[in-house]
Order: structure tokens, then sequence, then C-alpha cells
């Protein structure tokens, strides 16, 4: 089969490898239909984390080829949901809702686990982690709704359940990338009565106001702190999601949430230092952390299927496995929110 394969920084090229194979009665082989890049994964692409020189990816939507002799929660045929973590979904911290903690588990694309750019992927602990759709005929517009729940929509909702955005709240969104986006989308669905996203880009501000943005903020660091602040009078908003992880955006998402409250947090942290004296005498809290997106994909399957969201419009850019390189440019260079990769049929 071909898959993506990172060679290096800026160097991503598609190669063929080994088919992959059920190699425990817990694993399943599904056939890629739907992938796409992650933002977390420009931090390898641009050289600033380390990655093995391997499979790519960790975001699909596929067809189920093979099962473990142990699997029984999905069958050969099955059309399903990956989520970007894999589970057993029966030990302490799958029970307790935190799957990307799971005992047994792990995330695709790295540490000799497959990557999900790719033709196939094997799933380990495929019980605990794929989630079959109903049968039926999807439009496009629903399948790239469907594929953002393996990653980017359930972890945008993520931000919004740790921050504890409830019906009425004034939520504050840092980050314009296709997680935050997802988190004003996600805030919207739980009722908050005013979402300020703060974005510099036209395009996503648009989008961003049609997921249920009120307002926009286009100003940075301290700026944008008094700009929320100001529309706020002067309090700070109900809660913050940050949706980046650099310094600059978890420092904004605690100065403009109001004492008292929480921030979600869902960007992958690089660099980012903690004034725990100035949380402390403010009463503002932190949580968050890679997003259990496996908790969350039945609730918002529904909600797709049923026309409530429709989370796929961050796609901007799509191309084939053989473009791979294209898709992590086009993200990188700002020229898309996300890249779509279309693999295969249905």
């Amino acid at each position: 089969m071909r898959a993506a394969i990172f060679n290096g920084p800026h160097d991503i090229t598609v190669a063929d490898v080994s088919d992959p194979s059920i190699t425990a009665p817990t694993d399943a082989v599904v056939r890629v239909v739907l992938a796409c890049v992650c933002g977390s994964d420009l931090w390898f692409w641009r050289g600033q984390t380390p990655h093995d020189n391997d499979g790519t990816g960790h975001e699909f939507i596929g067809v189920v080829e093979a099962v473990g002799s142990a699997v029984t929660a999905v069958r050969e045929g099955d059309f399903v949901i990956a989520p970007f973590a894999f589970s057993d979904g029966t030990c302490p911290n799958c029970l307790a809702g935190i799957q990307t903690a799971c005992v047994n588990g792990g995330f695709f694309g790295g540490n000799g686990v497959d990557g999900a750019q790719a033709e196939r992927v094997r799933v380990p602990q495929a019980n605990g982690t794929l989630v079959k759709v109903p049968a039926g005929t999807y439009d496009d517009a629903t399948m790239r709704s469907l594929l953002t729940l393996s990653d980017v929509m359930g972890t945008g909702h993520h931000a919004a359940v740790s921050a504890g955005v409830t019906p009425g709240d004034t939520v504050a969104v840092v980050g314009d990338g296709a997680v935050g986006l997802s988190a004003v989308l996600a805030a919207k669905r739980l009722g908050a009565g005013r979402i300020i996203a703060l974005s510099r880009n036209p395009s996503r501000q648009a989008l961003a106001r049609e997921f249920g943005a009120s307002e926009i903020v286009e100003e940075r660091g301290d700026d944008a702190v008094e700009a929320v602040r100001g529309l706020t009078g002067g309090i700070g908003a109900d809660a913050a999601l940050e949706c980046v992880g650099t310094d600059d955006a978890v420092s904004s998402a605690l100065a403009i949430a109001r004492p008292g409250s929480t921030v979600g947090y869902v960007g992958v942290p690089h660099g980012v230092e903690l004034s725990v004296p100035d949380m402390f005498y403010r009463n503002v809290g932190l949580k968050g952390g890679p997003a259990p997106v496996r908790a969350y994909i039945p609730e918002l399957l529904e909600d797709v299927l049923a026309g409530r969201i429709d989370p796929g419009r961050v796609f901007d850019y799509e191309t084939d496995l053989d473009h791979i390189a294209d898709a992590y440019r086009a993200m990188d260079e700002r020229r898309a929110i996300k890249s779509l990769i279309r693999v295969g049929a249905i």
C-alpha cells in the first residue's frame, strides 16, 4: 500500500510500504477513505518537535477490512470513525472518560503505530476505539463533518467542556485555526450567549461568525486582553478557550478569563510558562489536554447526522495522498485552515 512518510522537516513523501495486518486479537485493519492534516502535525513538519522517520497523521474515517478474533464492536464492511488515540474502553482512565490516557492505549502516527495518512491503518484496541457510523449514503459535506469527529471537532468541544461553558455564558476563543473555529461551534452548541473570537484573518473571521461568534477581536497580546475586557465591562470572559498552544496564546487566555473561571486548553503546549501566582490571586483555573474524542463522538455524531452542526466547513483545501506535502504547505503558509486528503472510495 501507499503511505505518507516523514523524512525530516519539510520533507514528507509517499512510499510503498507493507500492508498492515492483524497482529493481536484486539486489532482491526481499516481502509482509509478520508484523512487530513492536523495543526499539531505542523510542529514536526517545521522541525519544532521530534517525529520518527515513519508514518504520519492521526485523523481518518474508513471501512473495516479485517478484525481480530476478540473484536466484537465492529465487523468487516462497517464504515467507522477512528479517534486520534486508540483505547481499550475498559481501563479506569477510559471509564472516567479520559481515553487519551488509556493504560493500554496510544496515538496514531508515530512510535511504531500506523499513521492515518495512508491507504490502510492497523487499529489496536478496536473494540474501544472505532465508532460505527450508521449504514447509509452520505453526501460530501456530511463525510467532511464525520472526519472532523476523529479529532478537530472533538478537540474544540473538549476546550468548551473543560472550561465549563454553560448556557448564557460569554466565551472567548483564542486561536482561529480549525480547532479554534470548532471551539466556537462547540461553545454555540453548548448554549453560550456571547462568543468573542480572536482572529486577524478575514476568511476565518467570516467562518467564526457563521459558527456562532458574535464579536471579533483582531488585536493580539496585551491589546487583545484590553479589547476583550473592554467588551466585558472590564471583567473578562466566563470561559476562555485556548486552541493554539503557544505561550502568548495561553497567557492571553488566562488574562481574558474572569476571576473564578476556567481556561479550557487544548493547544499542544510549546514554550508555555505559567504565572501560577497570578492564577492563584485571580482564582483562575486551567483544565484540558489531549481531547478524549472517543467520549464525545456519539453525541457529536448524532448532531452531524441530524444536520444540527456542520464542522466539516473547516476544510478549505483538499488533495490526494500523492500530494500530501502540498496539504502540509498550504496549512503551514496559512493558505488553508485545514487540509483534506482523499484516499479511497467508501
